[in-house]
C-alpha cells in the first residue's frame, strides 16, 4: 500500500486554456495537501514537458484552441508506449467523455466542477499511477536480479568446468543421441563416444561392456575403473565418473563425465626397506 504522503507529493500538471479554471484547480489541489503542481495554458507544450518530467497525473481540458485535448492525448501515447497514460480529461461536453476514454484517457470530470468528485478522482488516479510505477520498478529490479544471477551462474559453471578439467585428464558432454557436444582430452579413444571405431584394441571386453551399459541405461557411476592391454604387454588403467543430465521437465538431455589415466597410481608399489643385520 502507498503512504498518503506519496500520493500528496505526486507530480501533477494542469492543462487548460482558461486561466480561471487553472487557478481554481490549482487552489483546490493545494487546499487538499498536494504540493507538486505545475500548470500551463498552452497545450502545445504538454508532450515535451511530460517527456522531461514524467507527470503522475495530467488534468487535461479537451476544448482548447490551436491544439485540442484529443491531439494532446495522441502525442502523449507516443511517449507512454506500452505504459500507463496518466490523463484525467476535463470536459463540458457529455459526448466527449466516451471518445476520450477510447482515445486512452483513464478518467474524466465534468464542467462545472464538483470539487468533491474532482478530489476523489484525482486521488484514485494518482494511487493507481503510483502503484503502476512501483510495479514497473519492481519488474525492472527483478529483471536486473535475474540478469545478475544468470551471469553468476555462468561464471560458476565456467569455474566448475575449469576445475573439472584441471582435476581430470578428460571431460565430456554428449547429447541424448549419444553424440559428443563438449569435450576435452581423448574422450573418443577412451570411451568410444561419437567415434567411428573403438579406438586402439586391447580393451577388457567385460569392463568395456559394463561401462557402455551404464551410459546406455542413464545410470550415474563413480570412479569406474576399466583396463586395456597395450601392444607392449603393459596394462593401462582408466578411471571414469559420469552422470545423466535432465532438463527442468525431467527430460533426458545427455550425459557428462570426467576421466583420468591412473596407470601410474595402480602400478605404484611402496619401496622395500632393506633388512637390518644384527
Amino acid at each position: 500500500m502507498l503512504d498518503p504522503s506519496e500520493i500528496l507529493s505526486g507530480n501533477i500538471l494542469i492543462v487548460d486554456d482558461q486561466e480561471a479554471n487553472v487557478m481554481l484547480l490549482e487552489q483546490m489541489l493545494r487546499n487538499a495537501g498536494y504540493s507538486n503542481i505545475s500548470t500551463t495554458q498552452d497545450p502545445r507544450t504538454v508532450c515535451a514537458a511530460h517527456a522531461e518530467h514524467g507527470y503522475d497525473l495530467i488534468l487535461l481540458d479537451l476544448q482548447m484552441p490551436e491544439m485540442d485535448g484529443f491531439e494532446v492525448i495522441e502525442g502523449l501515447k507516443e511517449i507512454e508506449k506500452g505504459g500507463y497514460l496518466p490523463v484525467l480529461v476535463i470536459t463540458a461536453q457529455p459526448g466527449h467523455k466516451l471518445r476520450a476514454l477510447k482515445a486512452g484517457a483513464k478518467d474524466f470530470v465534468s464542467k462545472p466542477f464538483d470539487l468533491i468528485e474532482v478530489q476523489t478522482r484525482i486521488h484514485n488516479m494518482l494511487e493507481v499511477r503510483l502503484l503502476y510505477r512501483r510495479l514497473a520498478d519492481y519488474n525492472r529490479q527483478l529483471e536486473q536480479t535475474v540478469l545478475e544471477r544468470t551471469a553468476e551462474l555462468r561464471a560458476s559453471e565456467a569455474r566448475f568446468q575449469r576445475f573439472t578439467e584441471l582435476s581430470s585428464d578428460w571431460y565430456w558432454e554428449q547429447d541424448a543421441q549419444g553424440q559428443l557436444t563438449r569435450f576435452s582430452g581423448p574422450v573418443s579413444e577412451m570411451l568410444g563416444i561419437g567415434a567411428e571405431g573403438e579406438g586402439e584394441g586391447g580393451w577388457n571386453a567385460d569392463e568395456r561392456a559394463e561401462l557402455q551399459e551404464n551410459i546406455a541405461s542413464r545410470t550415474p557411476f563413480l570412479d569406474f575403473i576399466f583396463t586395456r592391454t597395450r601392444a607392449d604387454g603393459s596394462v593401462q588403467y582408466l578411471q571414469v565418473s559420469g552422470e545423466p543430465m535432465f532438463d527442468t521437465s525431467s527430460r533426458f538431455t545427455g550425459y557428462r563425465g570426467i576421466g583420468m589415466d591412473i596407470t601410474e597410481r595402480m602400478n605404484w608399489r611402496p619401496p622395500v626397506s632393506p633388512s637390518v643385520s644384527r
